[in-house]
């Protein structure tokens, strides 16, 4: 599997489970309607750790522009990777939400709230300040792209200083990338932040998760739908850009 299609598949995956753990507690007549706050983190939790599992080996498993522009600045990733990981992240999301619709179409034509159909597909705050709803969308990224610095980079240097990304052990090249690791870690990590910092934006700490399932909101044939709020659409893009390069700048002051 290339790279780019890894990005796409593993970007759909987190998003089918994640936005789909979403509608599962919100809409009209699903099983798991009322399910509440708890469930919603451990579904995205096991939505990141599936993704990264499935394509961790083929790409590193970024699924979030936030990972790579952060890995990217850490020096661990190419920036001329950067744009095509990007779009495919964008093409991703936009194929995960499709599904999610596609597997609760039926609950969504009876949903009389447009605003939680909304909800299903992307992130809101809970009040709506545009400077501390930006901040906290970085300071969740921070801890988010921080902790897979440290997961992708355990620290071995070369006889010239530089940071590997690849070592021999018994004959065997092993990488540094999620895959190689563990997908459990970034599954906790993305669940702690949900469960700690979530409450004020929804935690989005990803630019596709947010803005592909939005634009397909706005495509969708939705009986009922509200407008897509595109005047908030940019913190869930910003806030985590910031926060990326913060966290990349963090690593490589203390490393």
């Amino acid at each position: 599997m290339s790279p780019y299609i890894a990005e796409i598949v593993g970007t759909a995956i987190l998003m089918l489970l994640g936005n789909g753990v979403v509608a599962n507690v919100l809409l009209s007549d699903s099983k798991g309607q009322g399910g509440g706050w708890i469930v919603i983190t451990w579904g995205w939790g096991i939505a990141v750790f599936t993704a990264v599992y499935v394509v961790g080996q083929f790409s590193g498993a970024h699924i979030n522009p936030a990972v790579t522009i952060g890995l990217a600045g850490a020096g661990l990733f190419e920036w001329g990777e950067v744009p095509f990981y990007i779009a495919a992240q964008m093409i991703g999301a936009a194929i995960g939400a499709l599904l999610v619709w596609l597997a609760y179409k039926d609950h969504f034509a009876k949903e009389e709230n447009a605003d939680l159909i909304l909800a299903v597909h992307c992130t809101a705050p809970a009040i709506r300040k545009y400077p501390s709803n930006v901040m906290t969308e970085a300071i969740g990224t921070i801890m988010l792209v921080f902790g897979v610095l440290y997961l992708v980079s355990p620290g071995f240097l070369d006889a010239d200083g530089k940071m590997l990304e690849t070592i021999v052990l018994n004959g065997e090249e092993i990488g540094f990338g999620l895959g190689s690791l563990s997908a459990l870690p970034v599954g906790l990590l993305v669940l702690g932040i949900g469960l700690s910092l979530g409450g004020p934006t929804g935690y989005a700490i990803n630019p596709a998760r947010d803005l592909g399932p939005r634009i397909m909101h706005a495509i969708l044939p939705i009986p009922g739908k509200r407008d897509n709020d595109w005047a908030y659409s940019w913190v869930p893009v910003v806030g985590p850009i910031i926060g990326a390069l913060i966290a990349a700048g963090l690593f490589l002051m203390l490393s």
